[in-house]
């Protein structure tokens, strides 16, 4: 496992499947000699924190997909008072005809409120190299851009520490430490884009071919890294961050120019935009008219002009 964390309360992702028992278990023994084991309140902060201590809390959500979801928090919640950690849940009630999608943006909101409220370093999950590789193979099934194939990283708020380890690494050590977990069943209904993946397309992936698709993506993260660095450079010398050249836009090609404008909406803090709408502002910036405008979200439009595009915040 990958991870040196700095002092300070994180919120470890416990699902009471094997990748997350493994995760929590790894940490408690990395980090056993400065791990304080005490009860934090949702009114504690960072700046309360004056030692050198790390601080995890347990934090589940239950779906409410299965009828048996509520053993999962109670494993869960067992495991938070064998370690003698602060344990913290929700539950969603998001029925069984729920999509993979729903149920994450669920369990993230509800992660990201935790960390908010107790004023946390991050949200430390278990996602693996298993996953890495189902996420890439489900983004090129969806047109994902360049972006798409490296997507699950550790990140800012996020860290994620197994990404190099593979299931069957997890599971061998879930044995050799004779750790409990639970079986999620959902996990074997192939109706799920991903259990699909995961359970016809990647055992089909010989050792060499598993190998070369993990270094693909590797050097994929570094041409982004590349071009990221290039694009900034490019924004800076604009004189305004929420102005771009247009002229200079429009010389570009219709793919260049859409990772373009991406980055330059994650620039100014704008995240919403979707492949449809990234399609639309190109097409409107190479099109429109000066003094058009093109909607991105409900709090900000395009504005085209003679020689910028120019992003304005709607009146309130």
């Amino acid at each position: 496992m990958k991870t040196d964390i700095e002092p300070g309360t994180y919120v470890v992702a416990v699902s009471g499947g094997v990748d997350s028992v493994v995760l929590l278990d790894l940490l408690i023994k990395k980090y056993e000699s400065s791990v304080v084991s005490r009860q934090i309140s949702v009114t504690d902060n960072r700046k309360q924190i004056t030692d050198n201590s790390v601080r995890f809390v347990i934090a589940h959500f239950d779906h409410g997909i299965r009828e048996d979801s509520q053993l999962d928090r109670k494993f869960v919640k067992a495991l938070a008072t064998k370690y003698n950690l602060p344990f913290v849940y929700d539950r969603g009630n998001l029925g069984p005809k729920a999509s993979e999608a729903t149920a994450r943006e669920a369990r993230y909101n509800f992660l990201n409120k935790v960390k908010d409220s107790l004023g946390a370093m991050a949200i430390i999950t278990a996602h693996h190299q298993d996953d890495v590789i189902e996420t890439a193979i489900i983004n090129l099934l969806r047109g994902t851009n360049r972006k798409g194939l490296t997507s699950l990283q550790s990140r800012p708020g996020i860290i994620r520490p197994l990404l190099e380890v593979s299931k069957n690494e997890i599971i061998a050590y879930a044995k050799a430490h004779e750790l409990k977990w639970r079986e999620d069943s959902t996990n074997q209904d192939t109706k799920y884009l991903r259990n699909h993946i995961r359970r016809n397309i990647l055992p089909q992936f010989s050792t060499a071919q598993r190998v070369d698709f993990l270094k693909h993506i590797d050097d994929l993260k570094l041409t982004n890294k590349k071009i990221d660095k290039e694009l900034l450079s490019q924004f800076q010398s604009q004189t305004e961050t929420k102005t771009l050249d247009r002229q200079w836009f429009t010389l570009l090609p219709h793919i260049v120019a859409r990772e373009v404008l991406a980055s330059w909406l994650k620039q100014n803090n704008i995240l919403s935009a979707d492949k449809k709408i990234l399609e639309q502002l190109v097409i409107a910036a190479k099109t429109l008219t000066k003094g058009k405008r093109s909607d991105i979200n409900a709090r900000c439009y395009m504005l085209i002009e003679k020689d910028k595009l120019v992003l304005v915040q709607r009146s309130q």
